[in-house]
């Protein structure tokens, strides 16, 4: 593929829409990975086979372990023994830190320092030796130093080996330890359970002492207001004279009544007031009715006897009557009957006058009550209105006290009920403990192995990655105008040096067509074609320079034009090689002084094609280049040839091709595909164009398509693929 190709290539990627080109990207990005793979395949594959090797190796010298497992259950919600309820509401452990609160307080150090004291594991070698530790090297244990190291040592191996695995969906927790040892696993898996519960208890009794110790402090301090302020309450009601009968509370019990002794008086003689009103009234009712009556006791008994004395009166009057129809007025019986009727009417007006009088006193009496009465109550009343006035301070140190007495009471009541709550509360239960495993938990030879070759195939990865990184060669060639900014000619697949000038003599094989194309995009360079006279050069030797020189020459020459080759490398002349001739004299006579041109421009095998050799390796190549003979001889030979083509010397480190390049028109840049860094080439080019060197363009060399992982944009022919198979193992790094 051509510069043109690629971008009629880009244009009909823009007509066919941005879906296109996205996904036109994505395959590319994945070609570029999978052509990464492909080029350190070797590499990747070493290195998995080396970290599954090494996964084998340490899975067989390892010691086995026993994993020993406890299972407890932590419950959100406690157990209350004594159903007092705790410091801590039944919600709190309804949060979500909850459990990852206890998971971690089974990881504690505490916890560890706990095991380590109650099992003596400072003290066991049994201990060490199963966790790999040389009892030795970290003391007897007999001086404290030595015991201090081991309970270090001791403790660090416990939570090195402890592992805490919650059951999803659960409030069940495994408590795993590993060791060599499957009887001293089980003892400290369930020693871990033992203690934990243990700690789990103590820490709620301390937080509860701490609690007592504070109610404690409180109670101290109640007690003391309590008994001030009921001391304050006694004196007051003693000084206002204040005794307290009975208290009543209102329904909604914001209104409360104290009832006093004086109030009770009170009460009690307004009663005695209004029964004393009424009896006075009741006299003075029974006193007027008798002023109006002719009779009119309303005593029962005085009543009675008038009623009696009127009638015998009357019978007394009917008699006399009766016996002065008969006799006259001095009738003796008639004299004594009137005489009994006046005795009666006196007994009868005597009678009557002593009710009215008892009337009278009775009123008096009924008055003379109820005067004493009132005034008895208004003095009680006025009493009664100063401790009233007095009953606002008197309720102010009542309440204070009531208050007080409320806060001691459940402050006591509180305390009483934490020192039982602290002992009493539990949320841990053991759901099975730890036996003694039958076989070990590792090493696990199919695990290792897997885990080894998942290791091992990121290691490679990260290899390739880095090796990738490090890589500052040009592998693709659709980004080499990109990165040295010259047109791109053509890539040449990769063949061996031999097979090469072999393949050029063949037009159906993929070498001759892709310098074929590199021909063709040379005829797009300069306004007259094809460059008449150019030089071939490449960053290092061995890139492929001589024979790109030669392949040019060769597809040049079938076109029926005159080529020569001038082998303008004198310290490492090659052309020759290639060409079957000898190399007795050449370019270096010429340029020494020797203006037989003829005599040293050999004729070739290839048609049309002759070579000028590059002739004794001279003392200072560089000196002869920098003379004017160069572009002398590059001149005489365009007269005599179509195209004069010049093997140049590489760039680095050499001033040669700089000089070669102010002969010619222009440069065709050589560059080997993964080999030759992105700076050395942009230096060379630099140090060309500084020369004011034409660069026409880059022609890549050994490139193999599949390895890159650039699809088929630099295939040639159907032959192309087929031969990149079977030369793909045969490639050697020493064509130049």
């Amino acid at each position: 593929m051509n510069q043109f190709s690629v971008a009629n290539a880009n244009e009909d990627a823009v007509a066919n829409g941005t879906t296109a080109g996205s996904d036109s990207k994505a395959t590319s990005v994945l070609r570029l990975y999978f052509a990464m793979l492909l080029r350190h395949r070797w590499t990747m594959l070493a290195i998995i086979i080396a970290a599954v090797l090494l996964g084998l190796v340490v899975t067989l010298l390892s010691t086995p372990q026993y994993t020993a497992t406890s299972r407890i259950e932590i419950s959100r919600q406690q157990a209350k023994v004594t159903n007092v309820e705790g410091l801590q509401s039944d919600d709190a452990g309804r949060d979500l830190e909850f459990y990852s609160t206890q998971y971690s307080l089974l990881e504690a150090r505490t916890l560890a320092e706990r095991v380590v004291r109650d099992m003596n594991l400072a003290r066991s070698d049994e201990f060490f030796a199963s966790q790999g530790v040389d009892p030795d090297s970290i003391g007897q244990g007999t001086a404290a130093a030595d015991r201090n190291a081991r309970e270090r040592v001791a403790i660090e191996l416990l939570q090195d080996n402890v592992s805490i695995s919650p059951i999803r969906g659960s409030a069940l927790i495994d408590i795993n330890f590993t060791s060599a040892s499957p009887e001293l696993s089980q003892r400290i898996a369930n020693s871990w359970v033992d203690q934990f519960i243990r700690l789990s208890m103590e820490r709620r009794f301390a937080s509860t002492a701490d609690a007592r110790r504070f109610l404690e402090s409180r109670l101290t301090e109640l007690r003391s207001r309590l008994e001030q302020s009921e001391r304050d309450l006694v004196r007051y009601a003693s000084a206002q004279k204040i005794v307290r009968l009975a208290e009543e509370q209102s329904v909604d019990g914001r209104t409360r009544t104290t009832k006093t002794l004086v109030a009770a008086d009170v009460e009690k003689l307004n009663d005695a007031l209004a029964e004393a009103t009424a009896v006075r009234v009741a006299a003075e009712g029974r006193m007027i009715a008798a002023r109006g009556r002719s009779l009119g006791d309303p005593n029962q008994q005085s009543e009675v006897a008038i009623n009696q004395l009127r009638v015998k009166r009357a019978e007394a009057a009917a008699e006399l009557s009766k016996m002065l129809a008969q006799f006259d007025g001095e009738y003796p019986p008639a004299k004594a009957l009137r005489d009994q009727v006046k005795s009666l009417d006196a007994a009868i007006a005597r009678e009557e006058a002593r009710g009215q009088t008892s009337l009278v006193a009775q009123y008096e009496a009924a008055r003379q009550r109820e005067a004493g009465l009132r005034s008895r109550v208004d003095a009680l009343l006025g009493r009664l209105n100063q401790q009233e006035a007095a009953s606002i301070q008197f309720n102010i140190y009542q309440r204070e006290a009531d208050t007080n007495r409320q806060l001691y009471d459940g402050l006591l009541q509180r305390y009483k009920e934490i020192g039982v709550a602290g002992v009493g509360v539990n949320n841990i239960a053991v759901v099975d403990r730890a036996v003694v495993p039958d076989k070990p938990s590792s090493p696990n030879l199919p695990l290792n192995l897997a885990l080894a070759l998942i290791l091992g195939a990121i290691a490679a990865t990260a290899a390739v990655l880095v090796l990738e990184n490090l890589d500052e060669s040009i592998r693709d060639p659709n980004r080499t105008s990109e990165l040295l900014s010259v047109p791109m000619l053509g890539a040449i697949p990769a063949s061996p040096d031999e097979e090469a000038r072999v393949l050029l003599a063949d037009p159906k094989s993929s070498v001759y067509e892709a310098y074929l194309t590199v021909r063709s995009n040379l005829g797009f360079t300069t306004d007259h074609g094809v460059p008449r006279t150019f030089m071939v050069t490449s960053t290092l030797e061995a890139e492929g320079k001589s024979t790109t020189t030669l392949a040019l020459a060769t597809t040049l020459a079938r076109t029926g034009k005159s080529v020569v080759l001038v082998d303008a490398d004198m310290r490492r002349p090659a052309v020759h090689r290639y060409l079957d001739l000898p190399n007795n004299s050449g370019t270096s006579n010429f340029l020494s002084g020797d203006d037989n041109l003829q005599s040293i421009v050999l004729k070739t095998d290839v048609p049309n094609v002759s070579c000028l050799p590059g002739g004794p390796i001279p003392p200072s190549a560089a000196e002869l280049l920098a003379g004017d003979r160069m572009g002398l001889l590059v001149r005489r030979l365009a007269e005599q040839f179509d195209f004069v083509i010049v093997d140049s010397p590489p760039m680095l480190g050499l001033a040669d091709a700089t000089s070669i390049s102010r002969s010619v028109e222009g440069v065709v840049y050589v560059v080997e595909a993964h080999r030759t860094p992105v700076r050395g080439v942009r230096s060379a080019l630099d140090r060309l164009r500084a020369g004011h060197a034409r660069i026409f363009g880059v022609v890549m060399t050994k490139y193999r398509a599949r390895d890159a992982g650039y699809g088929y944009g630099y295939g040639y022919g159907y032959g192309y693929g087929r031969d990149e198979e079977e030369d793909e193992g045969s490639e050697q790094r020493t064509e130049r």
